[in-house]
């Protein structure tokens, strides 16, 4: 431990010579970039000497004294006093001075929080299904095993400058929560005759060209898992793409290599790499402390909350564990954002209801181990929050990226757009606020908000109309994925981004009006097909018509007419 501690702060004294050569106009701004995305420092957009720092959280696993110190460095670094949940169970700061930066990274490490490898080309935070450990469906927690493989990653000298960002997750439970066929690397709880071990899953990922990932054996023992690893590592370092970075992803060398012919070279590799054990298995889980659960009855009796709105949060937002008369409690953080006051708040919540908490991917917070009974008052402490809506998992919880707000390469505002339906569902939408459909944003085709794999799907899109250039949507329909596979959204019309959420009305007065009893959204959708969809969105989707109505060449949530700003990103510079 006092070794780890020393090393982060050599870490963060390098960095902060870096900056002061920069200031002095010693150092090459574009060596600083390189220096400062291995930190998990981004640029941000119109603001050239402050930046966004992503926060690591592996699997999402956060303590109250972490909560405690988000909300610290919010509060003394953030202009907005806030943070942001990404679909990577991270927090992103945005608006941090340069010269704040080193005081920062202590302030997270004393927290046992840090920024490193939360970008560039390494393997990025290893995220896992939030209900690992307590769902009542899996074989066998997986968190000990994602923990083991996370922290052998972090800092490897194999993963430092791979030749393009890895993502792995971790999922138990048969209901595919971490998303497993859109990773890089996806692993699964798997049995063998009662021996703990996995599917392991490689070649996945998102972007402009999504793809799914494939099995690389039937089943791989917990003792092989982090050689198999490690084997892919190796394979990608040694034979990915390095010149182009657009076809610089894991998936493409699977492409480039054909799936045979990669998967022979990663079980030859593994080979080597558990004869020098140059990496470690996992025979056993390592041991893993975590809190004691508040004993159930110990809230004692009441009756139940009088409201309908408690009954229906209680209906949406708790799941019953498998741990008897438990609960996991889903807590709704509208847009994925959260003040320096809620961080704090939570703490205080998890430490006298629950045994811990997670960041889900779809920029939640997962109270677990909650007492059924102590429910109630639960609510009552997330009300004055902001933090007691229903809806988790449900439309109304929509998963958006902060696109331009911040972002290099967006080129519209998600928040706004997702702003904009949260009041469609106390309004024209509101019967279908708990439908078991999911709307996910992005401001860009680069998928930061997961929208090939939504119900509906959004991506921010520039469209030329005349001499100028309109915000659009593109709109996507259609998308799911389960263990070992997954369906990409359809796509639509591109729509002005002022008319989305006319659109989106529309297409579920469509749904609504012409579904067959019970019938799921995406089968729906096969059914009838794209022609019909689009016929019902004609008028909104005539980007032509817009030409006369200046109104639509403003992005939702702005003020100024649209202008193209979107530049290179830094994901992988």
């Amino acid at each position: 431990m006092q070794g780890e501690r020393a090393a982060v702060e050599a870490e963060i004294r390098r960095l902060e010579t870096q900056i002061e050569r920069l200031e002095r106009r010693e150092l090459d701004p574009e060596l600083f970039k390189k220096l400062r995305l291995q930190y998990g420092i981004y640029s941000m957009r119109r603001s050239p000497s402050s930046y966004m720092v992503r926060v690591r959280v592996p699997l999402g696993l956060v303590t109250p004294e972490q909560l405690e110190a988000l909300a610290a460095v919010c509060t003394e670094f953030t202009p907005a006093r806030a943070g942001h949940l990404t679909t990577r169970q991270d927090v992103q700061l945005y608006g941090i001075e340069r010269r704040q930066l080193p005081t920062l990274l202590r302030r997270l490490a004393t927290a046992g929080l840090t920024s490193r490898e939360a970008s560039g080309n390494v393997v990025r935070n290893v995220t896992c299904c939030p209900f690992a450990g307590v769902s009542r469906d899996e074989p066998f927690d997986v968190t000990p095993y994602a923990l083991a493989v996370s922290e052998y990653l972090l800092r490897n000298p194999l993963t430092q400058i791979l030749p393009r960002k890895v993502k792995i997750a971790f999922e138990g439970c048969p209901v595919d929560h971490a998303r497993t066929p859109i990773h890089d690397l996806g692993v699964v709880a798997a049995l063998s005759e009662g021996r703990e071990g996995f599917r392991v899953y490689a070649g996945g990922g998102l972007g402009p060209v999504p793809r799914v990932a494939r099995l690389l054996e039937p089943w791989t023992s917990a003792e092989w898992l982090v050689p198999t690893i490690e084997a892919i590592l190796r394979v990608f370092d040694r034979c990915g793409e390095r010149r182009q970075r657009a076809r610089a992803r894991l998936k493409f060398l699977v492409e480039q290599l054909g799936w045979e012919e990669f998967r022979q070279r990663v079980l030859e590799e593994r080979r080597l790499v558990w004869a020098t054990q140059s990496g470690y298995s996992l025979a056993a889980p390592p041991t893993m402390a975590e809190s004691s659960p508040p004993e159930v009855g110990a809230f004692g009796r009441r009756e139940p909350h009088p409201s309908d709105e408690f009954v229906r949060w209680a209906g949406t937002n708790a799941v019953a564990q498998k741990q008897p008369g438990l609960c996991s409690v889903i807590v709704r953080v509208p847009m994925g954002d959260v003040s320096a006051l809620q961080f704090r708040r939570t703490a205080s919540i998890v430490r006298r209801f629950s045994a811990g908490a997670r960041f889900t991917n779809e920029q939640n917070v997962l109270l677990r181990s909650v007492p059924a009974d102590a429910l109630p008052w639960v609510y009552e402490e997330l009300m004055p929050l902001g933090l007691a809506d229903a809806g988790a998992g449900r439309m109304v919880d929509i998963t958006r990226c902060p696109g331009a707000d911040s972002c290099l390469s967006a080129v519209t505002h998600p928040r706004a757009l997702a702003l904009a339906l949260e009041r469609l569902f106390h309004d024209g939408l509101s019967p279908w606020a708990d439908a078991k459909l999911s709307i996910k944003i992005s401001g860009c085709p680069n998928s930061c908000g997961h929208h090939h794999i939504a119900d509906l799907g959004c991506f921010g899109v520039a469209v030329k109309v005349g001499q100028r250039h309109l915000p659009c949507y593109q709109l996507l329909v259609g998308g799911r994925t389960a263990e070992g596979e997954a369906a990409f959204g359809k796509r639509l019309l591109r729509v002005p981004a002022q008319r989305a959420p006319e659109a989106i009305k529309r297409l579920m007065t469509v749904y609504q009006e012409q579904k067959q009893l019970e019938e799921p959204f995406t089968v729906f959708v096969d059914r009838v097909g794209l022609a019909t969809l689009e016929q019902a969105l004609a008028d909104v989707g005539d980007l032509t018509a817009a030409a006369s109505r200046p109104e639509l060449f403003v992005d939702l949530g702005q003020t100024e007419p649209f202008v193209l700003e979107a530049g290179k990103g830094e994901c992988a510079a």
